[in-house]
């Protein structure tokens, strides 16, 4: 059945009493990765993009403190001082992460990730902060021991630096453990929710029974699921599999058949789902944003949801 699917649409952010567009916005491709996205964005660009989103229906704005060492939120800093700040109803969620250098994790990074972040964006708060990538650096008992990152983080909430937290990450199984804790208010996961990967199924369910907002990040796969293996061969930034190579060809080819883009499958099929609050799309230039409404007004038969299903890989190709 198709559902009803805008960007001016909103949903509730698990307990966090927060009202966010469906869509998110990623910065990680403004922060110019060639190595992950196979293009360069430079600085007008990536804050015409930001400014572009300001204005625009989504109200989810992604970003982190690693991104391009930083560029991601200078970008966004410079365009929210352009702006007057945050418009009215804006949700800006960034991350602390580890030290790029050193590797450190410690409450004391935690401290320092937050000041240079804020420095960037100039503000001297927000409303989310995740937990970036902690199975790089950290197991789940030295995040969550006391006087570790998570307890800083905790501090830094009640003190009202954070509004809320949140965890984000790539390892299923350790984010269904912090998920556990009930610490977290939102947990973000990247690639393991999509046409191709059901990784994430088991902690989509703990998160919604727990009232922990589950955030999607990554429904194109890297954009193999955009564009097709032909174009981009890689999944999750690693070349992909023959079997998923060859089921998102099979469903690039169903889609081609009713003369719809296997991109509003890949986003949709994220959207549609009542679990997901919200689901996290790189954007890169500003046309993208009609572009990414465009692929959410495209009207999916219940057949086709049937075909793609039927085409997707066994759980033993999953990113797990």
């Amino acid at each position: 059945m198709q559902v009803a699917l805008g960007l001016a649409d909103r949903r509730l952010l698990g307990r966090t009493g927060l009202n966010v567009s469906p869509v998110c916005v990623g910065t990680s491709p403004l922060a110019s990765m060639p190595d992950h996205y196979g293009y360069e964005v430079d600085q007008d660009r990536a804050e015409a993009t930001i400014s572009a989103v300001l204005r625009s229906q989504l109200n989810f704005v992604d970003t982190s403190n690693n991104y391009g060492a930083g560029a991601a939120e200078r970008y966004i800093g410079s365009a929210l001082t352009a702006a007057g700040g945050l418009p009215p109803g804006f949700v800006l969620a960034t991350k602390v992460d580890a030290d790029a250098c050193t590797g450190d994790f410690s409450a004391e990074r935690v401290k320092r990730s937050t000041e240079e972040s804020f420095a960037r964006l100039g503000m001297d708060r927000v409303q989310l902060m995740y937990l970036h990538d902690p199975e790089d650096h950290l197991t789940f008992a030295e995040a969550m021991a006391p006087g570790g990152p998570v307890s800083a983080m905790l501090r830094f909430r009640d003190e009202g630096v954070f509004a809320h937290i949140g965890v984000a990450a790539g390892d299923v199984a350790m984010l269904r453990d912090f998920t556990a804790t009930d610490a977290f208010e939102v947990v973000l996961c990247h690639n393991r929710f999509t046409l191709v990967d059901r990784s994430c199924e088991p902690l989509i369910d703990d998160a919604y029974q727990r009232g922990v907002a589950f955030v999607n990040a990554a429904p194109y796969g890297g954009g193999i699921l955009a564009q097709g293996p032909q174009s981009q061969p890689r999944y999750c930034y690693e070349t992909a599999s023959e079997p998923v190579a060859a089921a998102v060809s099979a469903m690039q080819r169903a889609c081609s058949a009713m003369h719809l883009p296997l991109a509003a499958a890949a986003l949709q099929f994220s959207v549609r789902d009542p679990r997901v609050a919200s689901t996290v799309v790189g954007i890169s230039r500003p046309s993208r944003l009609d572009a990414t409404a465009g692929l959410l007004a495209e009207e999916i038969p219940d057949e086709l949801w049937a075909e793609l299903e039927s085409l997707a890989v066994a759980p033993r190709h999953w990113l797990g």
